[in-house]
């Protein structure tokens, strides 16, 4: 696996070391997501996979296929009650995520749990307090960070080159829909399609700009087309937001499930300063093709291009800090100041 600016070009693991031997991971929801980070933290020797859990069944069968030496709980207990495991990776619906995570980490194991990690900023703030309290290294999979095009897209806007960046357009639509019923239900998913695709959005624009602070939100919510509030019990389908930072920034969001786009999905985060623009941009109405591009005036450049085989780096790089002994780090309040930003875009 490429090293990454998250990673801090970190040294390769010395199997010698005593923190350095594979960490024993349970994964708690093994449908296609969590199944997908399983292998592709297997694939990259980064843990070793010892006990899986799903309420469907015929999803951890097909886990143990890739992975026969695990074993097969009926719990999440189960996992963290066994003392051999070093973390918990979660990939169950959000309602439970920030339950779950408080769970294994006051049990002491570590937590990779899917996003959102709460279905609001006081959620995720119980899940980050909890982590701090134990000293267990918290991720959750912000997995576009770890895309070689927003690799590229960092760096120029971390060297300066831009000049002041002053505006910030984030846009994800996608022509289809979430399939699960529990998505439609406010209780349940904490929101639409800003919880579920824009909070990848927010985070990155955050994350590029050092998390400075936010100065004022003000969004619009749409359902089938009618403005709505969180209040009327409905999720949002399409929604478009306004960002400003202290730093006089200011970020547009648009996201959207179901949209006529023309193409299976629009991603994209572009940014814009004094001195030219840089962008992370899909390919071809892709979900998973990605391009990086320098702007100059009239003028284009490629910095990155396909394939690039990003699903599931992400947790390759917590398994890999977790096999170095690494316990809580403080980068984790930024997944408290993204849900923050999501809270106000919701109005709550």
């Amino acid at each position: 696996m490429q090293d990454t600016i998250l990673e801090n070009k970190s040294e390769t693991i010395a199997s010698s070391s005593s923190t350095s031997a594979k960490p024993k991971l349970g994964f708690l929801g093994v449908g296609w997501i969590g199944r997908n980070r399983m292998e592709v933290i297997a694939n990259n020797n980064a843990g070793e996979v010892a006990y899986v859990s799903d309420t469907a069944p015929q999803n951890a069968e097909e886990a143990l296929k890739s992975a026969p030496n695990a074993k097969q709980v009926g719990s999440l207990e189960a996992m963290i009650h066994a003392p051999e495991v070093d973390g918990v990776v979660i990939a169950t619906p959000s309602a439970f995520h920030a339950e779950q995570s408080t769970l294994a980490l006051e049990a002491g194991k570590s937590v990779f749990c899917q996003k959102p990690l709460g279905r609001n900023a006081e959620e995720t703030r119980r899940v980050v307090d909890a982590a701090r309290k134990q000293n267990k290294l918290l991720g959750v999979d912000l997995s576009y960070r770890y895309t070689e095009a927003m690799q590229q897209v960092y760096k120029v806007v971390q060297s300066g080159e831009l000049g002041q960046i002053y505006a910030i357009e984030l846009v994800f639509h996608n022509a289809y829909g979430p399939d699960k019923a529990w998505f439609y239900e406010p209780k349940l998913s904490g929101g639409g399609c800003v919880i579920d695709l824009g909070v990848h959005l927010v985070d990155l624009a955050l994350w590029t700009m050092n998390f400075p602070a936010v100065k004022e939100v003000n969004s619009h919510l749409y359902s089938k087309g009618k403005p709505i509030s969180m209040a009327e019990g409905k999720v949002e389908d399409y929604a478009t937001a306004s960002i400003a930072l202290e730093t006089g920034t200011n970020i547009q969001l648009s996201c959207s499930w179901n949209l006529p786009a023309g193409q299976e999905a629009i991603i994209s985060a572009t940014f814009y300063g004094t001195e030219g623009g840089v962008a992370l941009k899909n390919v071809n109405g892709s979900f998973y093709d990605f391009v990086a591009e320098r702007y100059y005036g009239t003028k284009s450049e490629r910095l990155s291009s396909p394939p690039d085989e990003w699903s599931g780096r992400a947790g390759v790089a917590w398994a890999e800090r977790l096999a170095k002994g690494e316990g809580f780090n403080e980068e984790a309040e930024e997944f408290v100041k993204v849900a923050e930003v999501l809270d106000k875009i919701y109005g709550r």
